[in-house]
């Protein structure tokens, strides 16, 4: 028996996944590419381990995000304008939205930002978001809320998409 079994068809199965968390959690495809490689090298080492006693999906999405927070720590590069973009092209509202939610999440803090992709993109529940990131269910709930408040402020054209988001959380 091979030390790795199952770690190619984990990886062939669950990479779609993780790189949209991935592209999400850094807003940069390349960086995305280069997170997701990082945390693969290190769930590979600990494949036997979490075989036998962890979930193997669980533990590479919260590397995803341990490793996210930790680079962007040693990093000081320019964060992305939260300034919509120039309409000089034909876009529909959809894809203008989609572009100012994404560079106003760049400037949320990394722990925010993981909220925010765990539970809205990923649609996990408070509790799975906590297991996630290792932490409390109020620390979950405390960071949803301000960092829905940030993007309030960041980009207040998209006021309407965070109220139907806040609706959402209330009839959880």
């Amino acid at each position: 028996m091979n030390r790795y079994d199952g770690f190619h068809e984990f990886v062939h199965a669950r990479q779609q996944s993780l790189m949209r968390t991935a592209y999400l959690l850094t807003g940069d495809a390349h960086l995305a590419e280069d997170l997701l490689q990082s945390v693969l090298i290190k769930v590979a080492g600990h494949w036997p381990k979490l075989l036998r006693h962890g979930n193997p999906e669980a533990y590479t999405r919260k590397a995803l995000v341990n490793q996210h927070i930790s680079w962007r720590r040693r990093t000081t590069r320019e964060l992305p304008s939260a300034d919509p973009p120039e309409r000089g092209h034909s876009h529909d509202d959809s894809t203008v939205n989609r572009i100012v939610l994404r560079q106003a999440l760049g400037r949320l803090t990394p722990r925010q930002r993981a909220v925010i992709v765990l539970r809205f993109y990923e649609d996990r529940t408070e509790r799975e978001t906590a297991d996630l990131l290792g932490c409390s269910l109020g620390t979950v709930k405390s960071q949803t809320h301000h960092a829905l408040g940030r993007l309030r402020a960041l980009a207040p054209e998209l006021t309407h998409l965070l109220a139907e988001i806040e609706i959402q959380e209330a009839d959880r």
